[in-house]
């Protein structure tokens, strides 16, 4: 729906309020076709409740999924797998019903054994940092699918789906070596972290692919945060041989990293180019725009309601699928200074 306001040049909430069929709300007929027809160019599949059956004032739907996160309010990945798992399911004629259980080990098996006597047809339990979890063990008992969004288990009893992180972070360098840059440096997440852990994995596959040797001297341990993309850009515009090209591995240490070349002076990307990682809606609000990869929990969160239609219950080993994170290139990327190359 950003992107629909973005071509359709108003809110976020107009274009909510157009595509769902909002009662009572007054937007003129110029906005709702611009809204409309912005959405068609776009591909955005818009709400079925427009021409789902109604009967008695109500629409008909198939029962309900199940969707249970360990954090739900502070985290906008979270709203955005909702959102993905919503339309998926709405699409399919059911509702959605959500929970929060902060891992708790005594309301986590209550809320899910609440969900369950609510008569849901399948469950979606997921976690907001990519892990490797042991699935609480009301999770074997119930007698409806299950999938796992953004975790995993070693026992692999149940679909589970995840971000392609080590890709992600391949593509990224990758794309930088592409455009000419030899001396990359990186800003981490914490380490403990799969994310984290992943996306200098692929950082170093694109190294090696290209025949540039691996420097630690360039990659700085970060916390997700604009403070330790301010700190590691720093730490990197220090070295006696600086990088020309910055690979900040989420979108709000790049905040920092802008923060910090502006401060020394440099030019993003005429003096040095940045990267992020993440595609939060802020990538589009820095100047010049972030280029960046896009966490597709969104369709995550598709993935996951419709292969609760065909997965098993517990029994049999499943893999775990591995979505794309698709660059994103917009303008903060360039080829490196003449002096820069060799």
């Amino acid at each position: 729906m950003t992107d629909v306001a973005q071509v359709a040049g108003c809110s976020q909430t107009t274009v909510s309020f157009v595509l769902n069929g909002t009662p009572g709300i007054k937007i003129s007929d110029a906005t709702r076709s611009r809204v409309m027809e912005a959405a068609r160019s776009l591909g955005y599949v818009t709400s079925p409740s427009a021409h789902a059956p109604i009967e008695n004032g109500r629409h008909t739907l198939d029962g309900a999924i199940g969707f249970v996160s360990d954090q739900i309010a502070t985290s906008p990945e979270a709203a955005v797998a909702i959102e993905g798992a919503r339309q998926a399911a709405w699409d399919g004629g059911s509702l959605l019903l959500v929970a929060q259980t902060l891992n708790d080990p005594e309301m986590e098996p209550r809320t899910i054994r609440t969900l369950a006597s609510q008569g849901i047809s399948g469950l979606i339990y997921m976690t907001i940092f990519t892990r490797k979890i042991v699935p609480p063990p009301i999770l074997y008992r119930l007698n409806v699918p299950v999938v796992l969004l953004n975790c995993y288990s070693d026992d692999h009893a149940f679909s589970a789906v995840v971000p392609s992180e080590i890709a992600g972070g391949e593509s990224l360098t990758r794309h930088l070596v592409r455009l000419g840059h030899r001396r990359i440096g990186t800003i981490t997440g914490e380490p403990w972290m799969d994310a984290a852990k992943d996306r200098l994995k692929g950082y170093r596959r694109a190294l090696a692919n290209a025949d540039i040797a691996y420097d630690p001297q360039l990659v700085i341990p970060g916390d997700w945060s604009a403070s330790a993309g301010y700190k590691g850009t720093m730490a990197l515009l220090d070295l006696p041989d600086p990088p020309s090209a910055i690979f900040c591995q989420n979108d709000r240490t790049a905040i920092g990293c802008y923060e910090a070349l502006k401060e020394r002076g440099l030019h993003i990307p005429d003096d040095v180019s940045v990267v992020g990682y993440d595609d939060e809606e802020i990538a589009r609000h820095l100047h010049p725009q972030l280029t960046t990869a896009i966490l597709p929990h969104r369709a995550m969160g598709r993935w996951a309601v419709e292969h609760l239609r065909t997965t098993s219950l517990p029994g049999e080993r499943h893999q775990v699928a591995k979505l794309e994170c698709p660059l994103v290139d917009r303008q903060s990327a360039a080829p490196p200074p003449v002096s820069s190359r060799t």
